[in-house]
């Protein structure tokens, strides 16, 4: 179990310390919801979860197997909804590969990349795309 504190500082801003680490990540809200958007939003960090859990899951399996990974990037396009209630409609990764991978060595990222833990705990009504390219 890993436990992390939230505290609300006002105006629309959180602080979340990882208790493990002693890390700390500041929250905003978005401009389309009454806040400043000068930070990540909580449903940015929802977004940014799932290309690091992805980009993570890839990495074990790339060291597993000896694979060259260190260029490897994701980026991540939220889209919100306001119906019925405002939430999460869709999240767009591009996870952007080295080249030179073997044809097996891609088939077993690709796997693992739709089965990293954020993306199985979604809920369903969160239409997720996952994109693979090789530079």
């Amino acid at each position: 179990m890993v436990k992390m504190t939230a505290t609300y500082t006002g105006g629309l801003r959180c602080e979340v310390v990882h208790e493990p680490s002693g890390s700390l990540i500041r929250t905003d809200a978005p401009k389309d919801n009454m806040g400043k958007g000068e930070l990540f939003s909580p449903t940015d960090m929802v977004g940014a979860a799932l290309a690091t859990c992805i980009l993570t899951t890839l990495g074990i399996v790339a060291q597993r197997n000896g694979i060259r990974f260190e260029s490897a990037r994701a980026e991540v396009e939220k889209e919100m909804t306001p119906v019925p209630t405002r939430k999460i409609a869709s999240l767009r990764v591009t996870v952007r590969l080295p080249p030179g991978l073997s044809p097996e060595h891609r088939r077993k990222l690709e796997a693992a990349g739709h089965h990293c833990p954020v993306h199985k705990s979604l809920h369903p009504d969160v239409a997720v795309s996952l994109q693979f390219i090789y530079e």
